[in-house]
């Protein structure tokens, strides 16, 4: 059963052929038969056998939608009510959501089953899942490797078939590297498609929610939970949300591709390339037009990224101080002593890293030098993206330089992490949507390939993957557990 889709598992609840409480159970079994994993932080099996049997009544009674007894987790960043929301932190291992997150509550209110929350790096800052105070999740391809960060639990539960489908935040990359160094379907949406209400803050002018799945199709429906105005959102779009999985099935005859030469120079390997190169004849042999283009200003991205994301984190964390919730530390002599110990102690190495490389960039006479000139490059990066989709109508582009690497391989050289997002961070800065798609292996590891489009267009983004996963069969790979 975990190696169907949801629209194959809609049909047998509805059919009889197993019910919800039947179909959660086994995920439940598999998530138990693979802890070594570690791509849950917590399993709520009594939560979820509850929200089943209400699942399977609502599908008894003909009212239920396509999401009712459909089993997935949810990215330990979204706060679910009742339920430890840790952000991969010991900062937040005692925190108890009292309220859910707007995405929570939205798949609440289509009949999906959470099955647990899922492992991450701390604060959602990493690229690889080992900055969790929990340890890192593993890639199922090979567990010796990384599943890719900070949604890495999502993406090694989704392809380790431990759940249907996950939620997964991206700032720089944060749903697509790990969905190509995992061998899944992760999109990121346009920035404000989907509301950021009850998601813990990173950087909040760059977070943004998504789905990760097996599928484009399995996508589209997720993201038409997902997706739509909140009005306890300040960012969010109030914008109609098209029928996605209506759209999956356009042809692609007359489509423009753009492949940015800035993404497919030195840096990236040659195994990367030979995959990507086989996926783009796919595209022309589907009716698609290819054509160089040429965007100056994305060598700029990293730096213009971790100035602005680090900025934003040292205030959003700032929040984190002993006092109100979180992490305490142990008899504080004073208030100065509960802040410094207690911030000290509750965040790990990291993060501490960013809040003071951001508090820095923040710091009277270094604004202008740093902040506000990373603010100035921003907008030249977007402008960069507004002329090239006036061009193509897509562009594409690797996801990573590489496949996954091994764990501990990097965590002793912050920059060399940091350049494994170098292909998905510019399109944070922009606030565009982009996804990553199952493209093929190199030594024996899954690749992605990057789809990028205009602001609002992840209709057609999942139509272009879904497309390309009609006449190839990456997506259906499955990894030896």
């Amino acid at each position: 059963m975990h190696t169907k889709t949801i629209n194959q598992l809609a049909q047998g609840l509805r059919s009889g052929e197993f019910s919800s409480v039947e179909l959660t159970q086994h995920f439940l079994q598999r998530i138990r038969q693979h802890e070594s994993l570690n791509a849950f932080i917590t399993v709520t099996e009594g939560l979820a056998l509850q929200a089943a049997q209400a699942a399977d009544q609502r599908i008894a009674s003909g009212d239920a939608s396509l999401l009712a007894g459909i089993p997935i987790a949810q990215k330990d960043i979204f706060c679910t009510l009742g339920v430890k929301t840790s952000c991969g932190s010991k900062m937040l291992d005692n925190f108890i959501a009292p309220y859910n997150a707007t995405v929570v509550e939205k798949f609440n209110h289509a009949g999906a089953v959470m099955l647990g929350k899922l492992n991450m790096d701390e604060f959602a800052m990493g690229s690889s899942n080992e900055t969790s105070f929990y340890g890192p999740a593993r890639n199922p391809w090979d567990t010796q490797t990384v599943p890719g960060g900070s949604s890495g639990g999502s993406a090694a539960a989704v392809a380790a078939g431990l759940a249907v489908a996950a939620t997964g935040t991206d700032t720089g990359g944060s749903i697509r590297q790990p969905a190509a160094f995992c061998g899944i379907t992760g999109l990121k949406p346009t920035y404000g498609r989907v509301s950021r209400y009850g998601m813990i803050a990173y950087a909040s002018s760059l977070d943004q929610g998504g789905p990760m799945t097996r599928t484009a199709e399995d996508a589209a429906i997720l993201l038409q939970t997902m997706a739509g105005f909140d009005a306890k959102d300040s960012t969010s779009a109030d914008l109609p949300v098209p029928d996605y999985p209506a759209a999956l099935n356009q042809p692609l005859a007359g489509l423009k591709i753009g492949l940015p030469k800035e993404f497919f120079g030195e840096g990236l390997d040659s195994g990367v390339a030979a995959v990507l190169e086989t996926a783009i004849s796919e595209y022309r042999k589907l009716g698609a037009e290819v054509a160089d283009i040429s965007m100056p200003n994305l060598n700029m991205a990293i730096p213009a990224y971790y100035v602005i994301a680090c900025a934003e984190s040292s205030a959003n964390l700032s929040r984190y101080d002993g006092v109100r919730f979180g992490y305490r530390c142990e008899s504080p002599v004073d208030l100065t002593d509960l802040y410094t110990r207690s911030r000290g102690e509750g965040f790990g190495k990291e993060v501490k890293r960013r809040i003071l490389m951001g508090t820095y960039a923040l710091s009277a006479g270094y604004y202008d030098a740093y902040y506000l000139k990373a603010q100035k490059v921003r907008r030249l990066i977007s402008q960069d993206f507004q002329q090239a989709l006036a061009q193509v109508d897509v562009i594409m582009s690797p996801v990573t330089p590489t496949t996954a690497f091994g764990i501990g391989a990097k965590m002793d050289d912050p920059i060399a992490m940091y350049l494994a997002d170098i292909y998905t961070i510019a399109i944070n800065l922009a606030g565009v949507p982009a996804m990553s798609v199952p493209a093929g292996f190199s030594g024996g590891m899954p690749v992605g390939l990057q789809i990028i489009g205009n602001h609002f267009t992840e209709d057609r983004l999942l139509n272009i993957a879904h497309q390309y996963q009609q006449v190839t069969d990456w997506h259906q790979q499955t990894p030896t557990l």
